[in-house]
């Protein structure tokens, strides 16, 4: 059967990714080649006025006496400080003694038992939506699930992979529910609205309604794209890696599985009890605030409880667990999978830290925002143009809250005297935050997940992920935009406290 233009093109992407150096390697070259552009673009005095602080921001040069300093006293901290890495160790902790204990296996054994094989791929999408409530545990835990449950019913892991991912990473601009990243996006939208309307406070959900919506979609359009784009392309996997074996589970694992949801109802009611109360431990002490609280500062360690007491639970239970030895040796072993991981990490992470020293990646955002205000579009048009600048920054700048501290002082109160309230601007912004996650290098995870592919074929490399999740992008963008422009047109309301229309009365 011959194959599309799209089909051939994805090969040849692939292909074309696959021929590149190791992702270490590559991320080493990148690094030298940020110092090189460094050199040159402070030659060249490029600079740009942050809006956020109104401060000038130049070009550090690296290749200088001070560049080449800070690059030789700053190597070791910017491989331990680089986030990934810490939230990767710590969680591990947790997930080797599940794993270990084989609650995993159970999980996964359960699942494929009792649901229906139709709804596995709009399970996984919607459990990665879901995942976000959790930081970002997704990329740690989910996205490998994912393969495991497909490859476990006789479907190709990857195609798994790729439900999972995209629920977690493409799909960050949706949710069921209000997650950690809608307080920071709604703070840092109000500092910008108060440019024009000191009293405006953004609700964390002004765009709630919307959120629901879009998760909807990409459930809808994701499954979709597994099923009819992704799965047909990759077709039958042929590699070494052994499926689960599906076997009821025994009265004695049915009974692990029971006390292990005990034991996690057990966690959450102690969670819950600290921060639930007025004066919760792990409330903040000054304001009794939740949202910004120890409790969320420490959420990695929730997670680790949420894996490591059920896990211990089912294992003590089945008898995997019949002493310390095992629970550490399970850890150790969970742990020892991670060299090629904490190899990339290394390199990864002085990519992005020289990249956010030199400024480089600032000065790219701020100038494409001021670009793209000076061309002038209004209404429906400059939305567009603001999510697809969003999404080409995304492939520079992976933070969310960063791109949204530099473009939230240009865009909100542009939109606000245009008579767009900034609950819109915020909504424009997650769709193009969310559409190029998964084809972005720059994404603080995307090393992991290559990782995570070689399990399933050693050769599989930056161009398969790329290749595996350009459609979703492509499908995710234009269903966004046309949801986008069915709330535009119809005057729907966003959220809660999260109407399109702003009525300027200092202006007027």
């Amino acid at each position: 059967m011959k194959k599309s233009f799209f089909a051939r093109l994805l090969d040849k992407i692939e292909i074309a990714g696959n021929k590149l150096p190791h992702p270490a390697t590559l991320f080493a070259i990148m690094s030298g080649i940020i110092i090189v552009i460094s050199g040159i673009a402070t030659y060249f005095d490029l600079e740009a006025i942050n809006p956020a602080t109104k401060e000038l921001v130049s070009v550090r040069n690296l290749m200088s006496a001070d560049g080449l300093r800070w690059m030789f006293t700053n190597i070791e901290h910017n491989f331990v400080s680089f986030p990934p890495l810490g939230l990767v160790l710590v969680i591990m902790v947790g997930i080797g003694v599940a794993e270990g204990s084989g609650l995993f296996t159970m999980m996964v054994r359960q699942l494929v038992v009792a649901s229906p094989k139709c709804i596995i791929t709009p399970a996984v999408i919607t459990a990665g939506i879901l995942s976000h409530l959790a930081s970002e545990v997704g990329y740690v835990v989910l996205i490998p699930l994912g393969a495991m449950i497909f490859h476990a019913i006789g479907r190709n892991p990857m195609a798994g992979f790729a439900a999972a991912f995209a629920g977690v990473s493409a799909g960050f601009g949706s949710n069921f529910l209000i997650g950690s990243v809608d307080p920071i996006l709604a703070g840092l939208s109000t500092a910008a609205a108060n440019i024009i309307d000191p009293t405006m406070n953004i609700n964390p959900m002004v765009n709630y309604f919307f959120m629901v919506a879009s998760a909807i979609m990409v459930v809808v359009v994701g499954t979709f794209v597994v099923d009819k784009v992704i799965e047909p392309r990759l077709g039958k996997y042929t590699g070494d890696v052994e499926p689960l074996v599906i076997e009821k589970p025994s009265k004695l694992e049915r009974k692990a599985l029971f006390y292990s949801f005990i034991g996690l109802l057990v966690i959450i009611g102690l969670l819950v009890w600290t921060i639930l109360p007025a004066d919760g431990i792990f409330r903040d002490q000054a304001t009794g605030d939740i949202l910004k609280s120890p409790f969320f500062d420490g959420i990695i360690v929730t997670l680790l409880l949420i894996f490591l007491v059920p896990g211990l639970v089912y294992g003590v239970v089945v008898g995997a667990y019949k002493n310390d030895k095992q629970v550490m040796n399970a850890i150790g072993k969970s742990m020892s999978g991670l060299g090629s991981y904490i190899v990339l990490v290394f390199f990864a992470a002085q990519f992005v830290y020289f990249f956010k020293h030199s400024n480089l990646g600032i000065i790219l955002a701020i100038n494409g925002a001021d670009w793209l205000r000076d061309v002038g579009f209004t209404g429906y048009p400059m939305l567009v143009g603001l999510v697809l600048l969003v999404a080409t920054i995304n492939m520079f700048m992976g933070s969310a809250s960063a791109k949204w501290a530099i473009l939230a002082p240009v865009f909100i109160p542009m939109l606000m005297l245009l008579g767009y309230h900034p609950g819109l601007t915020q909504a424009a912004f997650r769709i193009g935050d969310s559409v190029t996650n998964v084809i972005t290098p720059m994404m603080s995870y995307f090393a992991l997940l290559v990782i995570y592919a070689q399990k399933y074929n050693k050769d599989y490399g930056v161009g398969t992920l790329i290749s595996l999740m350009i459609p979703f992008s492509i499908a995710f963008l234009i269903a966004w935009l046309i949801l986008l422009a069915v709330w535009f047109f119809l005057d729907l309301p966003l959220g809660f406290d999260g109407p399109l229309q702003y009525v300027n009365t200092l202006v007027q």
